[in-house]
């Protein structure tokens, strides 16, 4: 797994880190001395966050297929205990909670490990999502009965089945690209995050237009558009570290890009809807897990199964 690519790869990531962190120490020493400009603040507390989150997956992917399935399993975990938190429950949801976190989870996770397509692609949404209710159902408590039974699937839904998505990219077969499997989490990981922190930027140098104010008022269409771009053209210059051609890389991204703009504004009306303003206070200057993770959940099971039904032989 450790390919040369990976290496390259790595190397790379690193660099920009070091670049970033020199760029924001100048930044806080010339405008923030004090700590009083709360863009820079946030700006440095994002890259130190970076620089944890990137040791993290790096030493997953030096670790192998068990190094990066166990790590993604806890941002799993770690998701869900973010999400269940903001849902309606009540004590018959007692055994039904305990089977989210203790069942459930790892048996999804330990089905990916196994490579077990069959099974992992319709255990939430099939067995899990008709026998879970059973467990609070048989406790004999009907209020919000529906409520809750709804949120805890949505839970598991986008915290379990959507996020186990990504290690699952590595079982898959593709002719001509044995071996560097890791390389497709790193370039989904990368171009649904840069889409990201693009459209950061360019809604901060050129945003005008609110493109969904009530959901999320920092959004803008040039926001959108720019990020969308930049992230494409970058992704698109990066085919070399994936089986897809340029034109298809360019595809790929615009589908990547697109799925990560969508989960961050659906995960943004659930946040709206509940009050608050991030998911959890884990990473500092990101919020929670799912703050972070947002936009790769929506993005990652649409990129695995394209990226199986054109491009693995299996």
């Amino acid at each position: 797994m450790t390919s040369p690519h990976l290496i390259w790869l790595l190397c790379g990531v690193g660099g920009i880190l070091i670049l970033a962190s020199a760029v924001g120490e100048i930044l806080r020493q010339r405008l923030s001395p004090q700590g009083s400009n709360p863009i820079i603040e946030n700006l440095n507390a994002r890259i130190a966050a970076w620089w944890g989150m990137v040791v993290l997956l790096a030493i997953a992917f030096l670790a192998g297929r068990t190094g990066v399935v166990l790590l993604f399993a806890l941002a799993s975990f770690a998701a869900l205990r973010e999400f269940l938190t903001l849902t309606t429950h009540n004590r018959a949801d007692h055994w039904s909670l305990l089977a989210c976190f203790f069942l459930v989870l790892p048996l999804q996770f330990s089905f990916i490990g196994i490579d077990w397509y069959g099974m992992y692609a319709v255990f939430v949404p099939v067995y899990v999502f008709l026998l879970l209710p059973v467990l609070s159902a048989l406790r004999g408590t009907t209020t919000d009965f529906l409520v809750r039974v709804a949120e805890t699937q949505w839970a598991l839904m986008i915290c379990v089945y959507c996020l186990s998505h990504v290690p699952a990219l590595l079982y898959l077969q593709i002719p001509g690209f044995e071996g560097r499997n890791v390389m497709l989490i790193a370039y989904l990981i990368f171009v649904v995050q840069l889409s990201d922190v693009m459209q950061y930027v360019w809604g901060k140098l050129y945003g005008r237009t609110k493109l969904a104010p009530k959901l999320s008022p920092s959004k803008t269409w040039e926001g959108l558009i720019g990020g969308v771009l930049t992230a494409t053209l970058v992704g698109t210059a990066l085919w070399w570290m994936t089986p897809f051609s340029p034109l298809q890389a360019a595809a790929m991204c615009l589908l990547l890009t697109s799925m990560g703009f969508f989960g961050g504004l659906v995960m943004s009306a659930i946040k709206r809807d509940r009050g608050v303003k991030d998911w959890g206070h884990l990473i500092a200057g990101h919020g929670g897990f799912i703050d972070r993770l947002d936009s790769v959940l929506f993005a990652a099971p649409i990129f695995f199964h394209v990226t199986r039904y054109f491009w693995s032989s299996t």
